[in-house]
């Protein structure tokens, strides 16, 4: 699990199973308090290795260009999450 700080917020990643597989997540929390949001990331990719999901969670907090004003991740323009090799096994 990774973490950045934001102005307002702090965001974590990680990685969860879901039935199977593992989906990678940003949870986003208020400085000021409150609840955390969870955001999946590249929602059409899950993975059957929990460190691969981590890792894509963790690369994604990375590539993180900022926060919307409601903290809603931004990403670069044409940001798809996915640097494997094609054909590469999940």
């Amino acid at each position: 699990m990774a973490e950045r700080r934001f102005d307002r917020y702090h965001v974590r990643s990680g990685a969860t199973l879901e039935g199977s597989r593992y989906t990678a997540w940003l949870a986003v929390t208020p400085l000021a308090g409150g609840f955390p949001v969870y955001y999946a990331i590249c929602e059409n990719r899950s993975f059957r290795d929990p460190h691969k999901a981590e890792a894509a969670a963790e690369r994604a907090l990375a590539d993180l260009s900022g926060l919307e004003e409601d903290g809603t991740p931004q990403f670069p323009d044409d940001y798809t999450g996915f640097d494997d090799a094609p054909g590469e096994p999940d």
